[in-house]
């Protein structure tokens, strides 16, 4: 069988407890918060925002001869998307559309390049980058991108 004791404590002893108690979750609540502001002012490009940039990706087909048979806003073509000026690789991808659509959204303030890939005859590599480089300037901007011409 178990005993229990039983405590007096006064009320004052209490009450001091739960102040103690009530000063470090304030305490912990203000550092978190300071760390929060800390962070999200350093956010840089990429996702995490409420812009968006859109566009359409049009298409020239060319015969063996360099004669256009037909041009069409191009379904299943990779529009690659790129954070900030630094790198050269492609952060984000997003396949268009039956109508030759894409969007990427959820974006915050900075620069991106938006690139999709072209047929290119006399490049060594048989494609070249179209790009175009836009800035997001304020929240819940929507960009919209001139068409990306390709050559197929």
């Amino acid at each position: 069988m178990a005993h229990y004791r039983i405590v007096n404590l006064p009320a004052s002893k209490i009450c001091n407890s739960v102040n103690r108690i009530k000063g470090a979750q304030l305490l912990l609540g203000l550092i978190f918060l300071t760390v929060s502001i800390t962070f999200s002012s350093c956010q840089k490009e990429g996702e995490g925002g409420t812009a968006s940039i859109v566009g359409k990706v049009y298409a020239k087909n060319y015969d063996g001869l360099g004669v256009l048979i037909s041009e069409f806003y191009a379904p299943d073509e990779d529009v690659y998307i790129i954070y900030g000026g630094g790198s050269s690789l492609h952060d984000d991808r997003y396949t268009t559309t039956f109508d030759g659509s894409f969007r990427f959204q959820y974006l915050t303030k900075g620069e991106y390049t938006v690139f999709v890939y072209s047929d290119c005859p006399s490049c060594p590599s048989g494609v070249e980058a179209v790009s175009q480089t836009v800035n997001i300037t304020s929240n819940g901007q929507d960009i919209v991108l001139e068409d990306l011409q390709i050559r197929k």
